[in-house]
């Protein structure tokens, strides 16, 4: 139970920034004041409060608590409109997980009630591998330090959420950023993955099958951990984890050897509990094709294509389409993929409304920002020869 003091105590240390402002606020001792937090955080098992750079700031669990005092308590008190925003970006991670988790939860439920019913089984794995796929589109935004206001809390969330999909996000997250810095350059470890295109119609659609049919999965994982596809054009095949930090190594490499036992021991109780069949077809069978071939469909319609790879207006591609289209491969605005890049620091939730200003504001003109279905003819034509070029 949290009292009315305890929510008190907190809104004095946001307010202040320190224990002994808070304590001259509420006109008791310091040691008071740390010890009911002490006690509550205690009680509640979770940090509210975190302290940097001599200032104490309330945690993402800090913020929701201190959101309950505004709206149940109140007084008149309200928080700032920064504090609120934090509060509303939290919400909206903490449902994104829990929407992603309560439907591969609801098609598992319905694939073993109408177990072996054929399409009842096929139906399930198409929706658990677009809602697989929405689990590494989580996993990216953690990997941007983006889904909570807590490195704690983010990192812990990001790194659930890619385990559970067989990724390690520490490992993801020195590879990505290649990604960013080095567009179309020769380190970019994704080129390999969406360059070249347009490359025929049969070519991409090859491609496709081959990821359906899960022979590919293992070139989504061997970069997931580590060590991306060949380059052809620049015959490098890059090892981004040699040439980073040694925090960053050694949490990836911890990472790595987490994701690989869970999984381990997932297949161990599986086995142990009678379901095997049912874990290898609900679970394994998705990530293996139908994540890989939606991974590979866009990523080619993000970057594959493109008129211009010298600047990311036209390098990356914005993708406009139904909703019914995102919620299958574009998960959680992932399609404002221009302006992910151009704003990188944005949260996933935010990028509508970052589209919408920068448009408004005509950053966009001449970028690569169209409907889906032009898209397709573009990564779909035929090759572009050098004679057509010049």
């Amino acid at each position: 139970m949290i009292e009315i003091k305890d929510l008190e105590m907190m809104q004095s240390i946001a307010e202040t920034g320190s224990i002994s402002g808070a304590a001259r606020q509420m006109h008791v001792t310091q040691p008071a004041v740390s010890q009911r937090l002490t006690r509550l955080q205690e009680r509640l098992d979770t940090s509210l409060f975190e302290r940097a750079d001599g200032i104490w700031r309330a945690t993402t669990t800090g913020h929701l608590l201190l959101a309950e005092r505004i709206m149940g308590i109140g007084e008149g008190e309200n928080l700032t409109a920064a504090e609120r925003d934090q509060i509303k970006e939290a919400a909206d991670a903490y449902t994104i997980c829990i929407q992603a988790g309560a439907i591969i939860a609801a098609a598992i439920g319905v694939a073993l009630a109408y177990w072996p019913n054929p399409w009842v089984i096929a139906a399930a794995v198409i929706v658990i591998g677009t809602r697989q796929h929405a689990l590494f589109v989580i996993a990216h935004d953690a990997a941007h330090y983006l889904l909570f206001d807590s490195r704690h809390a983010n990192d812990l969330a990001g790194r659930l959420c890619a385990t559970l999909a067989g990724l390690s996000m520490c490992t993801y997250r020195v590879v990505h950023r290649l990604h960013h810095n080095n567009l179309y350059g020769a380190l970019d470890p994704d080129t390999a993955l969406h360059g070249g295109y347009p490359r025929g119609k049969a070519y991409l659609a090859k491609k496709l099958l081959k990821d359906l049919t899960g022979l590919t999965a293992w070139k989504t994982y061997a970069y997931f951990f580590g060590a991306p596809a060949l380059n052809r054009d620049t015959n490098i095949a890059l090892r981004p984890l040699a040439d980073t930090a040694p925090r960053l190594h050694a949490e990836a490499v911890r990472d790595r050897r987490w994701v690989i036992g869970l999984h381990l021991a997932a297949l161990g109780v599986a086995a142990a509990s009678g379901v095997l069949v049912e874990y290898l077809v609900l679970w394994i069978l998705p990530l293996v094709t139908v994540v890989q071939a939606i991974l590979r469909l866009r990523a080619i319609c993000e970057h594959g294509a493109v008129s211009d790879t010298r600047s990311p207006l036209t390098a990356a591609r914005t993708n406009q389409c139904p909703a019914w289209l995102a919620w299958l491969l574009f998960p959680h605005h992932v399609n404002y993929h221009i302006e992910h890049h151009l704003y990188a620091s944005v949260p996933m939730h935010n990028l509508p409304a970052l589209h919408r200003e920068v448009t408004a504001q005509g950053l966009l003109e001449g970028a690569a920002v169209m409907p889906f279905v032009v898209t397709l003819g573009k990564i779909f034509a035929d090759p572009v020869t050098q004679t057509e070029v010049d």
